[in-house]
C-alpha cells in the first residue's frame, strides 16, 4: 500500500545533506528556525562519504606504506603487505564515525532529518519522495529554501560508469582489490590525487590529459615538483590527448586515445596522425576529468530559476538567487568547487534567512590539492596583484633550507608570500610541499586580518616547525630572512 500525502510546514527548508547543506542547517538551528533538512542518499554527502575525507584516508595509507618501503636513507628496511580489503574497511570506519556525528548534531540542534528526493513544486512548496516501494511521498510548504545539491563526476562519451571496468572516483576508493594497471582521464586534482594512491599502491598508472600539463589552473612552479614526483613514482602522462573508446581484445580492457587536434597540428596527415594515436592495455580505467552541478533533478522552474550554460545557480554575496527567498550553496552555487567554501555559504545563507548581518568574502578562501606534495593556495598570485593595480613584493623559503622539512625526509617546493611592496599587506600565498594544507591557513588568517609582512616576520615561530618557513617567507620579502639568501 503506497503511504498517502501529507503536508507539512517549515521555516527552511535544505535540500542536500553535504558540508554546505548539514552547516547550513546546523545553524539555522541554532539561530532557532524550524529546519528540514532532506537527504536522498547519505549525510555529509559527496565529501564525507565518497570524496574528500575517503580519498584522504587512502592517500595518508598509502603514504604510510610507500614511506615505509621506501626509508632506506633513515636506516629502516621494510616491504610492508597491503590488504586493500582491510585498508578500504578501516577508510568506511572513518567515513561511518564522521557522518554519524553529522547526523546527531544536526539533531541535538532540532533539525529535522528526512530521507528522500525533493522537487519543487511552486515558489513555498515541494514535494519529497521517498525512496522504496510502498514508501510514497509527502508535500513540505517553505518560507525559505536553500538548495545544496552538490555536484556529481562528468562522464565522457563511450566511457559509462555503469561498465565494470570503468570507474570514477567514488567506484576507485571503493576497489578491494589492487589492480594491475590503470589508465586515469584526466590531470587534474583528483585525476592527480588518485593517480598517485594507485602508484603508491604498486599499480602501473597512465594518466591522459588534453592539456599540455597537469593540474590546469596552478603555476608552473607549484606543479613542478608535483610532476617530479609522479614521474618517481613511475607514473607516464600523455598530453594533448582524448581518450576516445576502450574495449575488451581479451584479458583486460584498451584504452585509446587521440591527439587533440590531430590532423590540423599534422597538416591531415592520417600516418602522422596514426602514430600519435595511443592503445594502452590496462585492467581498469578512471574517468576523472571533473564534476558537475546537480541541478537538473529538482524542477526548479516551477520556482521561476534557471541555471547558467554548466548548470549552475546563480548566486550574490548573500546566497541569494534571483529568486529572494531562495538560496543556493556549495558546489551547485558554481566555482570554486570546495567543501569549505559551501560551508561558509551554507552558515551566510542561514544566518542573512535569520536576518543576521552576513556576506561571504572570498579574499581568503584556500584552496588545497592533496597530491605528493601537497600544494595550497590563498588570496591573489603575484599576476592577479598586478591586475589588481598592486606593485606586488614577493618573498619565497625552500624547504630544503628548513631543519624539519629535512628531518621528515619530505624537503621538496617552498612557500611563496605575495604583499603589496607599498605598504607590505599580504595579498597571497602559496605553498608546495609537506603539510601544505596546515601551513596555508595561517597565511589565510593574514590575509583576513590585513596583516603585513613585519606582522608575520616578527611572530616568534617554534622551532624546529615547518611553519618556520612562512616566517621566513616573509622576512626573505623584507630582505631579512635568514636561513635563506634574500631577493
Amino acid at each position: 500500500m503506497v503511504v498517502g500525502d501529507v503536508t507539512t510546514g517549515t521555516d527552511v527548508l535544505i535540500i542536500g545533506a553535504g558540508p554546505a547543506g548539514y552547516v547550513a542547517a546546523i545553524r539555522a538551528g541554532q539561530l532557532d528556525l524550524d529546519v528540514t533538512l532532506v537527504e536522498k542518499e547519505a549525510y555529509g554527502g559527496t565529501c564525507l562519504n565518497h570524496g574528500c575525507i575517503p580519498s584522504k584516508a587512502m592517500i595518508t595509507a598509502t603514504d604510510i606504506a610507500h614511506d615505509a618501503r621506501h626509508a632506506e636513507e633513515m636506516g629502516i628496511h621494510a616491504d610492508p603487505a597491503i590488504d586493500l580489503a582491510g585498508m578500504v574497511g578501516w577508510k568506511d570506519d572513518v567515513v561511518d564515525q564522521l557522518t554519524s556525528g553529522v547526523e546527531k548534531l544536526c539533531k541535538a540542534n532540532q533539525v529535522n532529518l528526512m530521507e528522500g528526493t525533493a522537487t519543487f513544486v511552486d515558489e513555498h512548496t515541494a514535494r519529497i519522495s521517498h525512496g522504496g516501494e510502498g514508501q510514497g511521498s509527502e508535500t513540505i510548504e517553505f518560507e525559505h529554501a536553500i538548495i545544496a545539491t552538490g555536484s556529481r563526476p562528468i562522464s565522457i562519451p563511450d566511457f559509462s560508469f555503469e561498465n565494470p571496468p570503468v570507474l570514477n572516483s567514488r567506484q576507485a576508493l571503493s576497489l578491494d582489490s589492487v589492480p594491475d594497471s590503470l589508465a586515469v582521464v584526466g590531470a587534474g586534482y583528483i585525476g592527480m590525487e588518485l593517480a598517485s594512491v594507485f602508484a603508491k599502491l604498486g599499480t602501473d598508472v597512465t594518466v591522459i590529459e588534453m592539456l599540455e600539463s597537469t593540474l590546469p589552473g596552478y603555476d608552473d612552479d607549484l606543479k613542478r615538483p608535483v610532476k617530479q614526483r609522479a614521474n618517481d613514482l613511475g607514473i607516464d602522462f600523455h598530453f594533448e590527448h582524448t581518450a576516445s573508446e576502450w574495449y575488451e581484445p581479451g584479458d583486460g580492457i584498451r584504452v585509446v586515445a587521440e591527439p587533440v587536434d590531430g590532423a590540423a597540428a599534422n597538416g591531415g596527415s592520417e600516418a602522422a596522425i596514426e602514430e600519435e594515436r595511443l592503445e594502452l592495455d590496462v585492467e581498469k580505467v578512471l574517468v576523472a576529468v571533473g564534476r558537475e552541478p546537480v541541478s537538473d533533478t529538482l524542477e526548479i522552474e516551477n520556482v521561476g530559476l534557471e541555471t547558467d550554460d554548466r548548470g549552475f545557480i546563480e548566486t550574490d554575496s548573500r546566497a541569494r538567487t534571483s529568486v529572494d527567498h531562495i538560496f543556493a550553496v556549495g558546489d551547485v552555487a558554481g566555482e570554486p568547487m570546495l567543501a569549505h567554501k559551501g560551508s561558509a555559504e551554507g552558515q551566510v545563507a542561514a544566518e542573512v534567512i535569520a536576518s543576521e548581518p552576513a556576506a561571504l568574502d572570498h579574499q581568503a578562501m584556500p584552496a588545497v590539492v592533496f597530491t605528493d606534495p601537497e600544494i595550497a593556495t590563498v588570496g591573489m598570485t603575484e599576476t592577479d596583484a598586478e591586475d589588481a593595480g598592486f606593485e606586488p613584493l614577493v618573498g619565497q623559503f625552500p624547504f630544503r633550507a628548513s631543519g624539519r622539512a629535512l628531518t621528515t625526509g619530505e624537503s621538496d617546493g617552498f612557500v611563496k608570500i605575495v604583499a603589496d611592496a607599498e605598504e607590505e599587506y599580504v595579498l597571497g600565498a602559496a605553498i608546495v610541499g609537506p603539510e601544505a594544507s596546515e601551513l596555508i591557513a595561517e597565511l589565510g588568517l593574514a590575509i583576513e586580518l590585513g596583516a603585513t609582512l613585519e606582522d608575520v616576520a616578527s611572530t616568534i615561530h617554534a622551532h624546529p616547525t615547518l611553519s618556520e618557513s612562512v616566517m621566513e617567507a616573509a622576512e626573505n620579502a623584507l630582505g631579512q630572512a635568514i636561513h635563506t639568501l634574500n631577493r
